[in-house]
Formats: C-alpha cells, sequence, structure tokens
C-alpha cells in the first residue's frame, strides 16, 4: 500500500473502530508520518487518534509537565530521533565529546523515559538510528570510538540495553528496515533538504506499517499461531506420489530451502508460537516424512495438532481453531496452493494467508519482510505453548470416555497454586494483562512495572492462580487485582486463559477471593463488565456467579455467600 492510499483512509469513517491514543514526537518533520500511521490504523481497524508535537520539540513536551503531551495523556508515546539531526551533533563536537557521544544520547534517553514514566502510564516506543557510512573513516570506523559510524551503532547497542531497564520502553526499529529495503529506499535527500523531512514518500507505509505492529502487539492484537501446508510447503514434492525418499528436503537443490523454512518454524515454535498441520492427505503417509526423513527439521512433538485427511481445508481449520480456542484473527495460514489460499479467505476472511511466492527460495525472505509475529513479551513459558495444548488434547479424548462433566473434572485430579504476586510472577502477570481478550472482564492493559507498584500498593489485594492436572501443568493461568474502595473490594482485573473454561476455575477463584475478602474483613466485592469487540464471552460473567447488579456495576455480599462446589484442591 502506498503513501496516497493511507491518505485516502482519513477520509473514511472511522467511528466503529477501536481507539487509541498515540503521541508522535520527532526531531525532524512528522506531518506525513502522522498520516501514514493513523491511515495504516485505519487497514487494520484501529482509530489511532495522534497528537503532534511542534517540530524538534521531544524534550520541552516531554520535560514540561504542562506540555499537551500530558495533557492528551496518550496511550503510546513515539519518539522519531533522526541519523541526520545525530550527526549534525555529532559534528559540531570536539573529539573528547564524540567518543561519550553515545554516552550521552543514552543518558538524555533515560531522562525522558523516567520523565515520562513519573506522569504517564503509557508505552514509550523509541526509534533507533539508521547506520549511515559518512566516509570519513570507511571500514575503519570499526576500530575508531570517536567515529560517527563506532557512536551510532554503539548508541543502538545501548539503546537495547536501555530497554532491559524499562518493560514499557520499545525499539521501532529502523535500522532493521534500512538494512531490508536500503538507505537509497529510506531517504530522500532533496525532501530532507527542502523541508526536514528525513524520510522519503515510499518509506512512509513501511515506516507506519511498523509502528502499528508495535501498538497492536502492545495492545494484545497478535498473531498465536501459523497453520502449516505440507507438499511443497514444508517439503518440495507430494508425499503421496513422490515417496519419502523423493522428497526435496535438506542441504542440496531446492530442499534447501525448504530445510531453512522449516528451521524458521521451529524458530517461531520456540517464541511460542502454536504450530498446526492442515494437509490433504492420508494421515500416516502424511506423518512418515516426520518420523523417517533423516533431514526434517520439524518433529511430530513440535505440532499442537496434526490434520490430514480429504476434508476441506475450511473444515480442517475450523476444527484446528476449537481445539486451540483461539479466534481466527490469531491464525496465520501457509499453504503453497494459490487456489486452496483463496478459497480459505473467501470463508474464513479472519484468518491470514500469505500470498507465498511461486518460487520457494523466496518463502522465507517474504514472510519475514510481512513480519507477521511481532510480540510486546515473552517468557519462558510461552516456550512450553504446544506441549500445553497437545495436554488439552489428551484431556479431550478422555473426556469423551466419561458420561457427565463432574465425573471427568475428578478424574482430572486439579490443583491451584493461589497467590500474591511476586517477582517470580510479575512478568507473567504483566504478560497475561497485555494479552488477554476473551476472558478479560475490564482489559485493562498493565505493564510490568505498574503490576510490580499495584503488588506494593497498599490499596490493592493481588491474587495469581495456576492449575495442574494428571496430564500436566497449564501454568499460571488467571490473574485478579483487587482494589480497596472503603469497606468493599473492587475487582479491577479478573483474566483467565481460555484453554481452562469449563473446568470451574471461575468458581475456584471467586470461592478464594470471597475468603480473602473476609479474612481482610471487607463485607462486598463489586465486579465490572466493559465490553470489547472480544470479551463477550464474559458478558454475563458476575450474573452466572450469583452478582447482584448494582448502578452498572455488580455486588456480591460476602457474609451471605456460599461456596461454589468445586473439583480443584488448593495448595498449601
Amino acid at each position: 500500500m502506498d503513501f496516497t492510499s493511507l491518505k485516502k483512509n482519513l477520509k473514511k469513517d472511522f467511528t466503529n473502530l477501536k481507539t487509541i491514543k498515540i503521541a508522535v514526537l520527532g526531531d525532524s518533520a512528522t506531518q506525513l508520518i502522522v498520516q501514514a500511521i493513523r491511515g495504516y490504523g485505519y487497514e487494520e481497524g484501529i482509530d489511532l487518534q495522534c497528537y503532534e508535537a511542534d517540530f524538534d520539540q521531544i524534550d520541552r513536551e516531554i520535560l514540561d509537565p504542562s506540555s499537551g503531551l500530558y495533557q492528551f495523556s496518550p496511550e503510546y508515546v513515539f519518539v522519531f530521533h533522526s541519523t541526520q539531526k545525530a550527526l549534525n551533533l555529532f559534528y559540531s563536537l570536539d573529539e573528547q565529546h564524540q567518543v561519550v557521544f553515545s554516552e550521552e544520547r543514552i543518558n538524555s534517553a533515560r531522562k525522558l523515559c523516567n520523565a515520562v514514566n513519573s506522569r504517564l502510564s503509557c508505552n514509550i516506543v523509541f526509534s533507533n538510528l539508521p547506520e549511515v557510512d559518512d566516509s570519513v573513516f570507511g571500514n575503519y570506523f570499526n576500530k575508531v570510538k570517536s567515529s560517527s559510524g563506532y557512536q551510532l551503532r554503539e548508541y543502538n547497542y545501548r539503546l537495547m540495553e536501555l530497554c532491559q531497564e524499562y518493560p514499557n520502553l520499545f525499539i521501532n526499529d529502523l535500522n532493521m528496515l534500512q538494512s531490508r529495503h536500503g538507505f537509497s529506499f529510506i531517504f530522500d535527500p532533496k525532501m530532507y533538504i527542502t523541508s526536514s523531512m528525513v524520510y522519503s514518500i515510499d518509506f512512509l507505509p513501511v515506516l507506519a506499517k511498523n509502528s502499528v505492529d508495535i501498538v497492536k502487539a502492545a495492545s494484545g492484537i497478535f498473531k498465536k499461531c501459523i497453520v502449516l501446508d505440507l507438499d511443497n510447503t514444508l517439503w518440495g514434492g507430494i508425499i503421496g506420489d513422490d515417496g519419502i525418499e523423493n522428497i526435496q528436503i535438506g542441504s542440496l537443490g531446492i530442499g534447501k530451502a525448504y530445510t531453512e523454512f522449516q528451521k524458521w518454524i521451529k524458530q517461531l515454535k520456540g517464541r511460542g508460537i502454536i504450530l498446526a498441520v492442515c494437509s490433504k492427505n492420508t494421515e500416516h503417509i502424511a506423518k512418515e516424512p516426520f518420523e523417517k526423513h533423516p533431514d526434517m527439521v520439524l518433529k511430530l512433538d513440535d505440532f499442537a495438532v496434526f490434520v490430514a485427511n480429504w476434508n476441506t481445508k475450511i473444515d480442517n481449520i475450523r476444527y484446528i481453531q476449537s481445539v486451540l480456542n483461539i479466534g481466527f484473527d490469531s491464525m496465520v495460514f501457509c499453504d503453497d496452493n494459490p487456489a486452496e489460499r483463496e478459497i480459505v479467505r473467501t470463508y474464513i476472511p479472519e484468518i491470514t494467508v500469505p500470498q507465498l511466492p511461486d518460487d520457494p527460495a523466496e518463502y522465507l525472505v517474504y514472510l519475514r519482510s510481512l513480519n507477521l509475529f511481532e510480540t510486546a513479551s515473552y517468557s519462558h513459558e510461552d516456550t512450553k505453548r504446544t506441549r500445553l495444548y497437545q495436554q488439552e488434547a489428551g484431556r479431550r479424548a478422555v473426556q469423551a470416555e466419561f458420561k457427565n462433566d463432574d465425573e471427568f473434572l475428578k478424574s482430572l485430579e486439579m490443583s491451584s497454586d493461589a497467590q500474591a504476586f511476586n517477582s517470580f510472577t510479575v512478568p507473567r502477570v504483566a504478560q497475561l494483562t497485555q494479552r488477554s481478550n476473551q476472558f478479560n472482564l475490564r482489559t485493562i492493559r498493565y505493564t510490568e512495572g505498574e503490576i510490580k507498584n499495584i503488588s506494593e500498593s497498599v490499596d490493592h489485594l493481588t491474587r495469581s492462580y495456576t492449575l495442574e492436572d494428571k496430564f500436566g501443568s497449564y501454568g499460571l493461568i488467571s490473574v485478579v487485582i483487587l482494589k480497596s474502595e472503603k469497606s468493599a473490594l473492587f475487582i479491577d482485573t479478573w483474566i483467565m486463559s481460555c484453554r481452562v473454561l469449563k473446568r470451574n476455575m471461575e468458581h475456584f477463584v471467586l470461592n478464594d477471593i470471597v475468603e480473602l475478602a473476609r479474612s481482610k474483613g471487607y463485607d462486598t466485592i463489586v465486579g465490572e463488565y466493559l465490553p470489547t469487540h472480544k470479551n463477550e464471552l464474559v458478558k454475563d460473567h458476575y450474573k452466572e456467579l450469583g452478582f447482584i447488579p448494582d448502578n452498572g456495576r455488580w455486588k456480591l455480599n460476602v457474609d451471605s455467600y456460599n461456596k461454589k462446589t468445586i473439583f480443584i484442591r488448593k495448595k498449601e
């Protein structure tokens, strides 16, 4: 999509779109950046309401508590520093100060982050600096600390380190975009000289997409699963016709392209992306390469769901979605066949279906360029996601053997660890607030720093819940944040993983927070449901639990509460 198309989007109706407030600050002209970002937001179904600071007023806007930035109160603050501005400043310094240039810029960035965090609860997005070869030292700049190339590279590295200090700080990686598209594509010298606009018109849609990708991921809108065809997608050839010895995979010829594609998929799985197979094939034949071919990178246990039959791809994808219990908009479907891709797009429009190139050698470059799997968080628990879904498939198989749900639930031998947030659970709790959409009563997003502050607050009580059964552990699956309101406890946040639906976990949680309220002397628990386009699942949550409507909220009397029947043992 070009800039003209994005600009046309600004005239369209934003009325029913999800609203997110962002601020854009830059040391160069940002008017066209704002237009591109807002236009791309429309493409993604988001009304990005933008505050644009005046030209080159980054420090004044952030350090002045009365500035328009703080009056606007954005959810995201984008700071666009330009390489050209940095170089102009760098060249004005003597050699002694050039050596510490990157350190001083990082200290300035830290100061800006502290100022924003002291006044706003938001995410901060700094652009890094695309590297420029000024040809003063040539390749030798790598050995000269006082060279601009050395300092730009060191600044970008230190900016990554700064992100470790601030969980709500993200990098808009323009240097990576430059490595992909080239300096001449990103930078227009004529536009820079005439208008102080450092980015070319052609680059603006790329910049806008990268920026909106960050907003979407941090707002809980991201891809969770990749569904893969097999023949001519994971290997060359047709396994049913060619046989295992003749499919193309390995280090020779076009087989190398499929092998490297599989390695990338394996990395996605390690990061927490769920893998599934959807293939028109006889199942035992489709599984044979995974079991017997020595060059296969992916193995059967890498997949949460493996579907190979002669049903339509539509039916099989719908089955996979039902097993995983995630939205179609969280799924990506990869298939080499253009006809199959078009059918899936037509009948499941929410799913993302990349237009794979005809040449498999180009698969990986193309998919990487789409940046389909942007994320705003990562934890060790993500690496175990495939195993969790495989365990769930085992539970489903066992459930079919029981005549009623109670007998099935008893057979699971479930137990839960309920405790206040601690240093180990804070990252996962923050991740759940950012990622959970369906079982999320108020959909309030919190950063790690904010969760840490809540856990230490005298005005809040916090609870995190794990769940495990005889098949294995679900991990941390539910979070509750309670806020003191005189004699009542207000449920600020109640989140639960959809993986544990129909396990009576919501009853276990309610029993626990009522017990906690009694022990702290509260007589009422107050809940609130704030509807979104994704959390309709819990619109009757409080009603079904026995809460009474009360002026737009829901109220539960602690003293008259009768414990819910559950089949989950509380760990001591």
